[in-house]
């Protein structure tokens, strides 16, 4: 199944503790349906110091379930479904259902 969520798109977060913020999708773990995003689900976690790390709190991003973001409509920002399309050149494209605006290419 092609992925309907990649890495650089912008998306909504539906819920959870972040709901309706907005961020970049960083990385995608397709294996767990989980996605990494930019400034999203943000953890404070207690750092041992290493060789190449110091200690202390350190803030981290977590992956968030890939059921709870939605990709941003590209014309005004908010949640769209996405839908695939075939293009007259044989390309097959993203839109945005609530639009109709491709979201790639």
């Amino acid at each position: 199944m092609a992925a309907k969520i990649k890495k650089g798109d912008k998306v909504v977060v539906l819920a959870g503790r972040d709901k309706g913020r907005t961020g970049e999708v960083v990385r995608v773990l397709p294996k767990e349906e989980r996605a990494l995003v930019r400034g999203i689900n943000i953890v404070k976690r207690h750092q041992r110091q290493t060789a190449n790390q110091e200690g202390g709190i350190i803030s981290k991003e977590l992956p968030i379930h890939l059921s709870n973001l939605a990709v941003a409509d590209p014309k005004d920002g908010k949640p769209t479904r996405v839908g695939f399309k075939v293009l007259e050149d044989g390309r097959k494209v993203r839109f945005a259902k609530r639009s109709g605006d491709l979201i790639d290419g």
